[in-house]
């Protein structure tokens, strides 16, 4: 698989559709020029890698990325970072995540980080490079956890990642970019109690930011029920902009859109 694409390992988002694998949970693989990114590896994530076709071979990974610690997003960092450097072998990679995901109760154990190139915290407003990759974290997120979106830099635009948040305004400013992907788990009212976003949230972003393509991923049951590719081509109606509802498996070929 050549170029700059995105592999969604796993849709899935919340509780129920995570522990009845109603969507695979294994997260993102992000390719950029020449460098292989793992977003957010969740429960599956090293299945879903050598089941792809074609496979995805964990040991070409540059980094991995948390955006937070919840495990629906971090439950395989683990054994992610064992496959990354073939069992502590090959010292290589590095990892990128919230200090809270390093520190209190760690998601991410001690001994493996030895096995890592380096490890790196996000922050709020941070920047960061793997080799000519460059992406930031523009702002935390409302989350119950420290969480970060993040907006990469490539030539031609930019592709952000809305990640688990509580609508707010000012997302809109952070992310403006050519691809949007947004984690949309509820169709439902939005609940400030509840931190995360709804399709209507999703509807805001979209006509805020304006992307050429809006993807639309990290499903509850709510969504679910709804039927997403519905809701997609709703949206896409309702906003002139390409929307579409993310499959397990689906690959996306960035340089289509920028």
């Amino acid at each position: 698989m050549a170029g700059n694409f995105i592999k969604f390992l796993g849709t899935a988002g919340a509780r129920v559709v995570v522990s009845k694998q109603l969507r695979a949970s294994g997260g993102v693989w992000i390719s950029l020029m020449g460098k292989n990114i793992y977003l957010d590896p969740g429960p599956g994530a090293l299945v879903r890698c050598l089941s792809a076709r074609p496979k995805l071979d964990p040991t070409k990974l540059d980094a991995i990325i948390l955006s937070h610690r919840h495990l629906d997003h971090a439950a395989d960092v683990n054994v992610m970072i064992e496959a990354m450097t073939e069992g502590g072998f090959k010292r290589r990679g590095l990892l990128f995540a919230p200090q809270d995901a390093l520190s209190s109760d760690p998601v991410v154990l001690e001994y493996l980080r030895d096995y890592l190139t380096g490890v790196e915290v996000l922050s709020e407003g941070g920047g960061y490079t793997l080799g000519e990759v460059a992406f930031s974290t523009p702002i935390r997120h409302l989350h119950p956890v420290e969480t970060y979106g993040l907006r990469f830099e490539i030539p031609g635009g930019r592709v952000s990642f809305i990640t688990d948040t509580l609508f707010f305004c000012e997302l809109i400013d952070h992310y403006q970019a050519e691809i949007l992907i947004v984690n949309v788990v509820r169709n439902a009212p939005r609940d400030d109690h509840i931190y995360h976003l709804t399709l209507d949230d999703a509807r805001e972003l979209i006509r805020g930011i304006s992307p050429r393509l809006a993807i639309l991923t990290h499903f509850g049951m709510t969504m679910l029920r709804s039927k997403p590719w519905d809701l997609a081509a709703r949206l896409k109606e309702e906003t002139g902009t390409e929307v579409i509802a993310a499959r397990d498996g689906m690959t996306l070929y960035i340089d289509e859109f920028i």
